[in-house]
């Protein structure tokens, strides 16, 4: 039997791979734990997403994580958002899907209405403008930390690599849409991939 219960952080290396440690979280876990980043996620929550559901909580893979979140960019909307109905649908079903979303969306709202006001009435404050230029320069950090975390395994996978790279001058250099950029990577990644798996399964 699995358990339920969250593991301390400080047990858990931040790109573990083993399946039997996983944790399958309940319609409350998934709740909670949306909850929490939702409301700790400050400059978006994709930075911290990764670090609640394979570091703290053990829900997915670190690769497991990775191939979620490119599915979750592939799709319209918002990519957390997509995450916590991807993650919340396949542990359960719709009552998590509802769960995680719920979770992720309510307190940040609450306190984005409330900062609204605040703002609105402060925002030519030069300590107010100060205030989110520094905020931007922590979420850029934040990105950045969840990139490398995500590009790490693929030191031992060069293919994926130059996939991922090819990805990066489309849209990071070459001003790219995403859209027309995924259509044609994500073929190729995926005949990389099946191809990967042909080879560790002996079948030539």
């Amino acid at each position: 039997m699995k358990n339920n219960s969250a593991p301390a952080p400080a047990d858990i290396p931040a790109d573990f791979t083993s399946h039997e440690a996983l944790v399958t979280p309940s319609v409350k876990d998934l709740f909670l734990g949306f909850l929490g980043l939702g409301f700790t996620s400050f400059g978006g929550a994709l930075p911290l997403a990764r670090r609640t559901v394979v570091e703290q909580r053990r829900w997915l893979t670190g690769a497991e994580f990775t191939d979620l979140l490119g599915l979750c960019q592939f799709l319209p909307g918002g990519n957390v958002i997509n995450l916590s109905v991807a993650l919340g649908m396949r542990f359960q079903g719709w009552r998590g899907a509802l769960a995680g979303l719920l979770g992720l969306i309510a307190g940040p709202s609450l306190v984005v209405i409330g900062l609204g006001v605040l703002y609105e009435r402060t925002q030519n404050d030069p300590h107010v403008r100060h205030l989110f230029v520094g905020l931007a320069a922590a979420a850029a950090g934040l990105l950045i930390s969840m990139a490398v975390k995500i590009l790490l395994p693929l030191r031992r996978d060069p293919a994926a690599a130059v996939i991922a790279a090819l990805g990066f001058i489309a849209i990071a250099l070459l001003r790219t849409p995403l859209l027309p950029t995924m259509l044609v990577l994500t073929p190729i990644g995926v005949a990389v991939a099946a191809r990967a798996a042909r080879r560790a399964g002996g079948v030539r």
